[in-house]
């Protein structure tokens, strides 16, 4: 037999003495000591007993109330449970509100630099934000579509072409890792192979002839700004990335040894990295001291630079206004080393490529090969300096 159903009424809820009051069809009114009103729903599913809470008397009318107990008996009637599709909905809209995609490309940085090299993660922060966030702040990735991810893309590609790749595959990242942290559905990637125009990758620009490499040193030697130049010419003589040299510490740097003891978590390779410091290196470390000695970094920043050391894209700038844009980067030297020594010095090719701590080829080379060349690298990089100083002094 049916229930009887509609049995509050308004008076009757108002005069209501602490209890459960019953309606009809499993909707109650559950009044407390303290005298709050509670629009409760007792109901069976598989053969359990559950309960819905549909709010607040008089927030939630007696109307509303019996209009929501209606909708959750027609779930009951095609055998679907409501409380389980409400705790869907919340889900879902909690991971909207939580997967904002500014916010979750952060977190995913924070969670990708622990096993990345300083440099890796550097460039990675700087395409999401710089690229990335501004085009999908907006976006949820809970339900970012391809559509959508393709578009911000393509605008990545006008803008900074060499950099969609890259975008592209962070994005992915970011997108999987959402899925992982629960915040997108399983089994929803992107379709984004083939989105972006054919881009024709361009070597990093270096000087590698006798006049442009003259020229260059030349140049660098006149540049005004002296920590700036000092940075410059320690990537010069050294080979190293611009951004380990912008970031170089005192504690790394042993001036009566001549070395520099690049720690492996600063390193694309993620190995320790001893460089050799030929004289004129260890000459330009030295004038550094009066800027910076007792902290922590070699290389102060600039006036007006938010980093703790001298940021790199000062020596790119510097470059810049030299006249070399398009002809030399900072990360150019490393080009210009293993062109010019390999050419003109005849150095060992083995030994520049040991120098610029690139990793070895092949499964075998980098579980067997252990060289590192220090004693041969040393002779090199004194008799590439030595080489320089002609050059600068015509």
């Amino acid at each position: 037999m049916a229930t009887a159903t509609n049995k509050l009424t308004i008076p009757a809820i108002k005069a209501a003495r602490p209890g459960k009051h019953a309606d009809g069809l499993g909707l109650y009114l559950e009044v407390t000591a303290s005298g709050g009103r509670y629009w409760r729903m007792k109901y069976r599913i598989g053969g359990k007993e559950k309960r819905l809470a549909f709010g607040v008397f008089p927030d939630v009318t007696l109307a509303e109330a019996r209009d929501r107990r209606d909708q959750a008996r027609r779930l009951l009637r095609d055998g679907r449970d409501p409380g389980a599709i409400r705790a869907e909905v919340k889900a879902a809209a909690r991971r909207v509100e939580l997967a904002g995609f500014p916010l979750v490309a952060n977190q995913w940085l924070k969670h990708k630099q622990v096993g990345w090299a300083l440099e890796t993660h550097r460039k990675a922060k700087y395409v999401v934000e710089t690229y990335l966030a501004p085009k999908l702040r907006k976006a949820s990735v809970a339900s970012l579509s391809t559509k959508d991810a393709a578009a911000a893309l393509a605008e990545v590609a006008k803008v900074a072409p060499a950099l969609a790749a890259k975008a592209r595959q962070y994005l992915q990242g970011i997108v999987q890792f959402a899925e992982q942290q629960g915040l997108r559905e399983d089994g929803r990637p992107l379709s984004l192979r083939g989105i972006l125009p054919a881009h024709e990758k361009g070597h990093i620009p270096a000087a590698t002839s006798l006049k442009s490499v003259t020229a260059l040193v030349q140049a660098i030697e006149g540049y005004p700004t002296p920590v700036t130049r000092a940075a410059l010419k320690l990537a010069m003589l050294t080979a190293m990335r611009p951004g380990v040299v912008a970031s170089a510490r005192w504690e790394e740097i042993d001036l009566d040894a001549a070395e520099w003891h690049v720690p492996g978590r600063r390193m694309k390779t993620r190995h320790d990295h001893i460089v050799p410091l030929p004289t004129q290196a260890v000459e330009t470390l030295q004038s550094m001291r009066a800027y910076t000695e007792g902290r922590e970094f070699v290389f102060p920043p600039l006036a007006r630079q938010t980093t703790p050391h001298l940021h790199r894209d000062a020596m790119s700038a510097a470059l810049r206004r030299m006249g070399f844009q398009g002809q030399h980067a900072t990360h150019g030297f490393r080009g210009m080393l293993r062109t010019v020594a390999r050419e003109r010095l005849a150095i060992d090719a083995d030994v520049l490529e040991s120098q610029l701590a690139h990793a070895k080829r092949g499964d075998v080379q980098k579980a067997y090969d252990r060289t590192t060349f220090n004693a041969a690298r040393r002779d090199a990089m004194q008799h590439w300096a030595n080489y320089l100083d002609e050059l600068k002094n015509g």
